[in-house]
């Protein structure tokens, strides 16, 4: 097999796993949901409810107990299903997310894995790449089914995206001073929903979710978001451990001062690498994107509401120096089961209106006349 080539036995191999159990340790950061898991990840994305940091308040919650942010699953398995096609790119394409039931302090995990499907396509940045699909099933210690994790991942030529459209270099966006302010003014007044019900009958089609605004966005920021939630699991780990994962998974990128072998997501913190690979420099992991739209829903749907769904397409690279804002309409309200639910509309954009990422969402709020969230949920909700 040609390495870091798509051929016809690459993608024969790669196609041998689907509906095949994956073995997840590579993936997997954390297994249970403790109080410093919880907290890390809140502070790696940005956020500080305290229904995830306060103890009282959690226990003064209709939960009753601390929770923990729904995409705290990804620091339990990372999501990502990319089997095969050595020294083939991988770049994270979006989730397809449904909760049944919170994520408790100290709720422990164990997850399967199946890559569901392959599809080769072409465009105008590559002649030829791949986008495989997985699903993750989250168990948690009472053998009960919490999550579903429906994700894809585009496997591209490393340094294969041809002359003209792959993204080329340019000058960092320059804020002036009351861009600036203006974004620090409305990231200070995030709003919270809070302890106060947000009832399914006080909500109509048409309105906004108040939007949250994360950036402008620094390798600090990514750096955070591994501590909380990957560390170099998934990269083949450090020293010695990360040279016999490339030994057995020939999964790594060359760098190319030293020559030697690196880890395949050096693009996220190395603006030279994620030119190589065609982003353009230092970028952004999709996961961290999707998790700041879970903190909007929750900031909107407060403690009595309970995030069902969450299905974000990445399309755009969110590149260091940019600022996204996620924003949320009601686009309908329903009932299913017992459950008063509202469907979402999602985007983000960023300082230069550039559409970043989009998808939907459902969220089951309590109602004046049925009573509280019936949780859990049914899986076809």
């Amino acid at each position: 097999m040609s390495w870091g080539e798509i051929t016809e036995e690459t993608l024969a191999a790669a196609a041998e796993l689907i509906g095949q159990p994956l073995r997840r340790s590579r993936m997997q950061w954390i297994e249970t949901a403790t109080r410093d898991a919880i907290r890390h990840f809140a502070w790696g994305i940005g956020d500080n409810n305290p229904l995830w940091l306060e103890p009282g308040h959690g226990a003064a919650s209709p939960a009753g107990t601390l929770l923990a942010p729904p995409c705290i699953l990804y620091a339990i398995d990372a999501t990502i299903v990319a089997p095969k096609l050595p020294g083939v790119q991988w770049i994270y394409a979006g989730t397809n997310w449904t909760w049944l039931d919170h994520i408790r302090v100290d709720d422990s995990f164990r997850v399967e894995a199946v890559l569901t499907d392959q599809e080769v396509k072409s465009g105008r940045r590559f002649a030829r790449w791949v986008l495989q699909t997985g699903q993750v099933r989250y168990f948690n210690q009472r053998d009960e089914l919490a999550a579903t994790a429906t994700a894809k991942c585009a496997r591209t030529p490393r340094g294969g995206a041809s002359s003209s459209d792959a993204r080329q270099p340019g000058k960092s966006y320059r804020y002036d001073p009351d861009e600036l302010a203006d974004i620090e003014r409305l990231v200070l007044a995030e709003a919270r929903q809070g302890g106060s019900p947000l009832y399914w009958e006080d909500i109509g089609v048409g309105d906004a979710v108040p939007a949250i605004i994360r950036g402008p966005l620094t390798i600090t920021d990514i750096i955070a978001w591994y501590a909380a939630t990957q560390g170099a699991l998934h990269y083949g780990g450090a020293h010695g451990d990360a040279l016999r994962y490339r030994q057995r998974h020939e999964d790594y990128h060359i760098n190319t001062k030293t020559g030697a072998k690196d880890a395949a997501g050096r693009g996220h913190l190395d603006p030279e690498t994620g030119r190589d690979v065609g982003m353009g420099g230092a970028y952004d992991v999709g996961p961290q994107r999707i998790s700041w739209a879970q903190t909007m829903l929750n900031n909107w749907i407060g403690d009595h509401g309970f995030l069902h769904k969450l299905n974000v397409s990445v399309r755009q690279p969110n590149m260091v120096g940019d600022t996204l804002w996620w924003s949320g309409e009601v686009t309908a309200k329903r009932q299913t089961g017992s459950a008063k639910v509202a469907d979402i509309k999602l985007e983000a954009r960023n300082q230069s209106d550039v559409m970043s990422a989009f998808g939907n969402a459902v969220v089951a709020l309590p109602s004046r006349a049925n009573g509280p969230v019936p949780l859990p949920l049914q899986p076809g909700n």
